[in-house]
């Protein structure tokens, strides 16, 4: 056997006891289910016992009275309950166990994303983690319920026919078990073909949702540049490839059925025409035969196992290379809690790079409570990255960000964030309420003061005319809603929290004139008192700031109030003449 195989079978047991590990907290109902399993073997087993001798007496009213038939029949009806519930109550278990390890399993995928670096989502596609996060499960819990099934029911089974056709003829069921070691050929011939098909049927089935995922978010796009076709083709190209890989797995599981009957039919020929010379009874000869069969039976599901597990590996394998990533933002061992009153945020010769590429550098700054905050700069200059170091969406590659004179790695994530408010130029709503759209973050607040902080964005008056008010179902990213009205909601969720620190990225952008002028004012009310990080674009929205910085190539390169900045005729001037020149 090569390297490369022993390898592969190493990976696949490696990742399939992986697996076991989330079954092993319901090891009771699975015990219960084996129980049931033993039930089930041994009903069947008893039904057949019942049959011999029995078959014949009973169309030999000399040898059987009706009481007889009445007997074997009210045993055999017995038996045939009791090998129903087994049955019944082995595969309910099972399932509820299979079923149980995906819930877990998916918990564990998005409580795993939700502590996952922001720089990882940049990287990895939507689409792809929501694949991993159902299909791949799904794909899982099918594998995960079969193998349990067969194994908690049919070992019972085969040993219960065994030892049947072993105590009605030694001889005759040695040489019908001869044949059994051949069932491993199709298991061995195509087991890696079903592996390395559900690996490749896993991938292009993210590949699809992707596609799905891309087209439904950006589905103005896709009909302003009238490109639906384009995007259905793309879509079959896809689907196409997940149908070719499943019929491949198909195939290869399919092949195993006719082998394994065809060694069954086999068995059962020896043993005819051991029966003919053996001048076999025809009540034990149809005991026999019927026990050989039931015996392929289980060796049938039970070959299924590998193939089970080869399938379920390759889904296995992709959800906990998604575990296996590692979070790299996180508190550290001795973090602390953040109090108080945010008195200085200070940048200390921060840098920062994505991969290899600097992104910020060298950047010293020292920013008193209180101070409006405005960063401007030219697409690629780092500003977002900038703020986003702030409540540690990324961490600096080197020098420090300090919040009272404190490292921010040495506060605990979560009272970092509760310090700050952010209200982004992409608007993020959720398919809520307005009222839980605008408590997101605070969520005891009261209905009073969601009302007064709608008030303040100037948000009430829109909200107020919807059919059930701020209990109206906004739509998924608030697509029941105009562009200015979801900023408002934002804005609110940021007056709401009423935090110390507040990022603003350009919050007024997708407001029209009458609103911007309302929103602003509302702004400039919630920034009193609070030390407020503003990126603009639209730099007539900041020339009151009492800090301007101008980033370039990742540094600021200029720093200063509106009215020096413009007199020292630099940087921030030519942006300055080149905007109002595009403006005017």
């Amino acid at each position: 056997m090569s390297t490369d195989v022993q390898k592969k079978k190493r990976d696949t047991w490696g990742t399939f006891r992986r697996l076991m590990g989330y079954v092993k907290p319901y090891t009771s109902r699975l015990l219960i289910g084996a129980v049931c399993g033993a039930l089930f073997a041994g009903s069947t087993t008893g039904m057949l016992y019942a049959l011999k001798g029995t078959i014949a007496k009973v169309f030999d009213t000399q040898s059987m009275p009706w009481t007889g038939v009445l007997a074997v029949s009210g045993l055999l009806l017995g038996f045939a309950v009791i090998r129903g519930i087994g049955y019944f109550m082995s595969l309910y278990l099972v399932e509820w166990v299979g079923n149980r390890v995906v819930m877990d399993l998916r918990i564990a995928i998005f409580e795993h994303l939700q502590r996952l670096p922001v720089l990882y989502f940049s990287g990895t596609r939507t689409g792809e983690l929501i694949s991993r996060t159902t299909a791949d499960t799904i794909m899982i819990e099918r594998a995960v319920s079969t193998v349990l099934s067969d194994l908690i029911r049919e070992p019972f089974s085969f040993l219960a026919m065994a030892g049947f056709v072993l105590w009605l003829d030694f001889k005759l069921a040695l040489v019908s078990l001869v044949l059994f070691p051949l069932c491993i050929i199709p298991v061995a011939l195509f087991g890696q073909r079903i592996r390395k098909a559900a690996r490749e049927g896993q991938q292009k089935l993210a590949d699809m949702v992707s596609v799905l995922q891309e087209a439904l978010v950006g589905v103005r796009i896709v009909r302003a540049f009238g490109m639906e076709d384009y995007e259905v083709d793309r879509f079959r190209a896809h689907a196409r490839s997940v149908f070719s890989r499943a019929m491949r797995m198909t195939r290869a599981r399919a092949s195993v059925e006719p082998i394994i009957v065809g060694l069954t039919v086999v068995g059962v020929s020896l043993v005819l025409f051991y029966a003919r010379a053996a001048h076999m009874t025809v009540d034990k000869f149809i005991a026999f035969a019927t026990a050989i069969v039931a015996l392929y039976d289980p060796v049938k599901k039970l070959s299924r196992i590998h193939l089970a597990i080869q399938q379920s590996s390759a889904s296995a394998d992709r959800v906990f290379h998604l575990l296996d990533s590692e979070v790299t933002i996180k508190d550290s061992p001795n973090a602390v809690e953040l109090v108080g009153p945010v008195k200085e945020v200070a940048f200390d010769h921060v840098s920062f790079r994505y991969n290899d590429t600097p992104v910020l550098n060298d950047i010293n700054l020292s920013i008193p409570a209180g101070t409006l905050v405005a960063i401007v700069g030219g697409s690629g200059a780092g500003k977002t990255t900038f703020v986003n170091l702030l409540p540690r969406f990324f961490d600096v590659a080197g020098g420090r960000v300090l919040i009272n004179g404190g490292d921010i790695r040495e506060y605990t994530m979560k009272s970092l964030r509760q310090q700050i408010g952010l209200v982004s130029q992409e608007t993020v709503l959720f398919n809520d309420t307005v009222a839980r759209n605008i408590a997101y973050g605070s969520r005891h607040a009261t209905p009073e003061q969601i009302v007064e902080a709608a008030k303040k964005a100037h948000a009430d008056e829109f909200i107020s005319e919807m059919p059930e008010k701020y209990e109206t179902m906004i739509g998924e990213r608030g697509v029941r809603l105009s562009g200015g009205q979801c900023q408002r909601l934002a804005i609110a969720r940021a007056i709401l929290r009423n935090p110390p620190i507040l990022i603003l990225d350009e919050a007024t952008s997708a407001l029209d004139t009458e609103s911007e002028r309302l929103v602003q004012s509302a702004l400039d009310e919630l920034m009193t008192g609070r030390t407020v990080f503003a990126i603009a674009h639209r730099l007539s929205t900041i020339m009151h700031a009492d800090l301007i910085l101008v980033l370039d190539d990742g540094r600021v390169v200029e720093q200063g109030t509106h009215k020096v900045l413009i007199e020292r005729g630099g940087h921030y001037k030519y942006l300055y003449d080149l905007q109002f020149k595009d403006n005017s």
